[in-house]
């Protein structure tokens, strides 16, 4: 049985035959994306060089199934999508829905001519923590480290964990000046994150 990286490499290599969004090759849920960032890459790499499986930054420009990145430390990254390669925006999604502006963290498999082969690519993905400040509506005003983040509630998609508790879709146990932690979709270029999960202590 071939491994993950095989499959992407013969995708890459045999150009694919469309690009779809697919969740066989692992999960797609908001907290893989940390779990990616902080695991052991597949390949030994030195102490403080960069992951070279990994990639992040913000789309410049989508041609094809390829997306050119620029990253936070002002590399560019090319990565490629194939069949296979999972994406998240909130949840699983499309290749269509990648846009340029759009923050990423990507996770595959980098190929001899530098390419990342995407095995993984989550959207705009944010990870903050904060109080709750107010609560107007379907949206949360979150103080994260002095700066307010309008957190909106979207429906079919925001889940509440509270506690040790399954997730729930009812939000109604949040209050003011709780402190929560929220993985969610950035509105690029704003202060408003859609929710894709929230969790509280109590």
């Amino acid at each position: 049985m071939r491994s993950r990286r095989d499959v992407l490499r013969s995708a890459v290599l045999g150009g694919g035959a469309g690009v779809v969004a697919a969740t066989a090759m692992g999960s797609l849920g908001p907290e893989a994306a940390f779990a990616a960032t902080a695991s052991a890459p597949a390949q030994k790499v030195e102490p403080g060089a960069p992951d070279p499986d990994f990639a992040e930054g913000r789309i410049r420009s989508i041609k094809e199934n390829t997306l050119l990145v620029l990253g936070s430390n002002m590399v560019f990254h090319t990565i490629r999508v194939v069949d296979g390669t999972s994406l998240w925006k909130l949840g699983p999604v499309a290749f269509d829905q990648a846009k340029p502006g759009d923050g990423l963290y990507a996770r595959g498999v980098r190929m001899p001519d530098g390419m990342l082969a995407a095995e993984s690519v989550w959207l705009n993905i944010v990870n903050i923590k904060g109080h709750i400040k107010n609560i107007t509506g379907q949206t949360l005003h979150l103080d994260h480290n002095g700066h307010e983040v309008l957190c909106h509630v979207v429906a079919g998609k925001s889940v509440a964990i509270h506690s040790e508790s399954p997730p729930t879709e009812d939000l109604s146990m949040l209050k003011v000046s709780q402190h929560v932690q929220i993985l969610g979709a950035w509105r690029p270029d704003t202060n408003e994150v859609d929710i894709a999960t929230v969790f509280s202590p109590h």
